[in-house]
């Protein structure tokens, strides 16, 4: 499973596909402010990348050097 949620943090892992995206935004609304670690993501299609741009939640590890880091940053530093 390419996210997974507990009450204290979602970790994404691998490739997140579109078909996660919903299971998030389930999740972000249910657990407001609870932190995202994004560390072990490779990928995210765009849709899970909306959901973490319109709700905001804190990410609070990002993925090694690259384009997803480069694209997630600005999200973890608000």
């Amino acid at each position: 499973m390419p996210i997974t949620f507990s009450d204290d943090r979602a970790v994404f892992e691998g490739i997140c596909a579109v078909q996660e995206a919903e299971g998030l935004l389930s999740w972000v609304l249910e657990h407001p402010g609870a932190p995202v670690d994004t560390a072990a993501c490779e990928h995210l299609h765009s849709a899970v990348l909306q959901v973490l741009m319109a709700r905001r939640p804190p990410i609070v590890a990002l993925p090694p050097e690259g384009p997803l880091q480069q694209v997630l940053q600005p999200l973890a530093n608000p």
